[in-house]
């Protein structure tokens, strides 16, 4: 038998390893939880918080790998990763939610919804996606997971995600190029498969210099929802989240600012 109940965050807000609170905000009317790019981490959100709207609680996830979590094995499988991410923020759900994901965060928000639509029958209120066309549209990008440790760091130059500074600091590389080739091999193997729409809105984010990202694979993001469908397409390159970030918080918070529908604002937290 299911019963529906609040899950109190007093004592659980702090002991998941997988979603930051950099300020907890207890009397946010919404979550937003933030997923990183590939070799990203919670960290990449920090300024979040102070350049949203006071009723945002940003709830960055980290992943296994990275941050304070670099001694965890990283996910190779997407499946198994929404799997346990599922599980993990499962008791933040009691009150209305988004999801913002940038890249690889984009795929791993998109079927992260799906997957609590299916597990829980709950979902965001909003899904954000960014830098990343629809999962229906075929990368045409070489896979580079496998490549030599030269080639693949080589690669990691040239996508203009890793500080130069890493990238030339061997001892550090060491440590970081097991998680960055599991992100890539997870994205890189990853298969779409045809579900209906989300009921969610959904809001596509680009850079207008962005190879990768490009404003077609984006509009196709719109055949994912059954609801409202907007495309924003910013300066800058792949990494346009830092290089246009006042103009992406700019927009972020018109949109989080408009009324929750009344079918996500009352969806409970379902345990049993």
């Amino acid at each position: 038998m299911k019963c529906f109940v609040a899950v109190p965050m007093n004592t659980k807000q702090f002991s998941n390893p997988w979603v930051m609170f950099p300020k907890p905000n207890p009397q946010a009317s919404l979550r937003l939880f933030c997923f990183p790019y590939a070799g990203g981490k919670a960290l990449t959100f920090r300024t979040w918080t102070s350049n949203l709207p006071q009723n945002i609680e940003v709830c960055p996830i980290e992943l296994p790998g990275r941050g304070v979590r670099l001694m965890d094995k990283p996910f190779t499988e997407m499946s198994l990763l929404t799997e346990a991410i599922a599980s993990a923020i499962y008791p933040y759900l009691d009150k209305p939610f988004a999801f913002f994901g940038h890249s690889m965060g984009t795929l791993i928000s998109f079927e992260l919804a799906r997957k609590i639509r299916k597990k829980y029958s709950l979902f965001p209120a909003h899904l954000f996606v960014s830098g990343r066309g629809a999962p229906q549209v075929p990368d045409d990008v070489s896979p580079i997971h496998a490549l030599s440790e030269p080639e693949f760091i080589e690669e990691l130059r040239r996508l203009n995600g890793t500080p130069k500074a890493i990238l030339e600091n061997n001892e550090l590389m060491q440590l970081l190029l097991p998680m960055l080739r599991a992100d890539f091999t997870m994205i890189e193997n990853y298969l779409y498969l045809p579900e209906p729409p989300l009921d969610c809105s959904i809001t596509a984010f680009g850079g207008l210099e962005d190879s990768r990202g490009t404003r077609d694979r984006l509009e196709y993001w719109r055949e994912q929802t059954s609801a409202d469908f907007s495309l924003h397409m910013f300066p800058g390159d792949h990494f346009f989240l830092h290089s246009a970030e006042s103009l992406l918080f700019e927009t972020l918070s018109g949109k989080l600012a408009l009324p929750i529908p009344k079918a996500f604002s009352q969806q409970p937290v379902i345990l049993g």
